[in-house]
This record gives C-alpha cells, structure tokens and sequence, in this order.
C-alpha cells in the first residue's frame, strides 16, 4: 500500500477498530469509526503528525459513532457516511450509550454515503458500497488502486457481523459480502471494526460463514 497508511485505534468496552487512515503523500487524515475514547483519538493523531480533514462513519452502532459528535466538536470536521438508513441509530446514540454504559452523543453526518459515491483522504479516493445486513446503513470503503478496503463489521477474519441487532438482516448481510465484496478481488487487504485484519482471498477460501452451498 504505497501511499495508503492506517493506524488503529482500538476504543470502547468492545475494542472497536477505530482506523486512523491518511495519504502518505499529503499526510491528510480521516477518523474512521470513532465510537469513544475521543482522548485516545486525539493522542494518536498528534503522535503521527497528520491532519485529520473528515470523520467517517461505517455504520451507526455506538461502538462506532457514539464518539463522532465529540471529536466533531473538537476537530472542526464534517461526519461522513453511513448510508441514510442508519439515521435511526445515531438519533439514538444516547440512549445506547446509557444501555452499554459508556457516554455517547447523537451525530447527524454532514453527508451521507450512497452506492457510488467516491470519498478522498487527501490524493486518496475511496468507493463506497452500501453493504446492509449488519445494521441497514453499513457501507464498505474500497480503494481500488492501493487493494484495500474498510469493511466496519460486514466482515471479519473468520466470521461477519452479527444480525440480531436492530435492523439487522442475515440474508442481507450474505448478500452484500456475496454480490460486493468477493467480487473485489482475493488480494484485497481489509481492516474490520473488531479483531485483526484479513483479505477477501483468506475468507473466500477459510470463512466458515461462506461456505454454504451458492456462496461462492
């Protein structure tokens, strides 16, 4: 990944991947995932000298946005992403927030993220797929020419998102990695929102959730 880099940040009672992720050659930034832990953030942002420009969501479960208003705040950034059918969870952030126990705000993105639609970090470009079944509004970033992909939690090394959350859906969930992520290429590398990084080669070929007849 020659001008691609990421650091991550693992925030909140569930060790969610927050990803710092910048252009090497611009050392422009974007937060991805913020679900707390805004301090933490923040040192890892200063301890690499780049220059966060966005805040991107992948979907609206507080261990992934429930820090998003804060660091907001403290950035001066917009939030971008997820799809607009994850409305519903960031409106009630604090209420989930009170449920799991740790603070979190209510965050409205300044733009949500559709099917199609390009993100830049910097000279860096990232396609959007809209990927629901994990939560309604999850979207996959996907940089073609450095091979990589930010894939929230549709997927994980071994396993993929869990559906019985609200609006989450099994048969869309298999659909999105099925129709959009195994067609990306075997030599895509991802970073998932829990647990160690993969590509879509390994769980192609060792992902027990993929296995079942038709799949692949």
């Amino acid at each position: 990944m020659p001008d691609i880099r990421a650091a991550i940040i693992p925030v909140t009672p569930f060790q969610q991947n927050c990803t710092l992720l910048w252009c090497e050659t611009t050392k422009k930034a974007a937060v991805v995932d913020p679900g707390g832990d805004v301090g933490q953030i923040r040192e890892a942002i200063a301890q690499t000298g780049v220059s966060v420009e966005k805040i991107i969501l992948t979907h609206g479960h507080i261990d992934h946005a429930g820090g998003a208003a804060e660091l907001r705040e403290a950035l001066g950034v917009p939030v971008e992403g997820p799809h607009e059918a994850d409305r519903f969870l960031l409106d009630r952030l604090a209420e989930q927030g009170q449920a799991y126990g740790f603070p979190a705000r209510a965050v409205t993105p300044d733009r949500w993220l559709n099917e199609g639609d390009t993100v830049t970090v910097g000279d860096l470009t990232l396609d959007v797929l809209h990927c629901p079944g994990h939560s309604p509004g999850s979207v996959v970033l996907v940089s073609p020419k450095e091979r990589f992909a930010l894939v929230g939690d549709v997927l994980f090394q071994g396993s993929v998102g869990r559906v019985d959350l609200p609006g989450g859906d099994g048969k869309a969930l298999i659909a999105s990695i099925k129709d959009k992520l195994l067609p990306l290429g075997d030599d895509i590398t991802f970073i998932c929102g829990h647990g160690p990084m993969s590509t879509i080669g390994q769980e192609r070929q060792t992902n027990p959730f993929l296995q079942g007849e038709g799949l692949l």
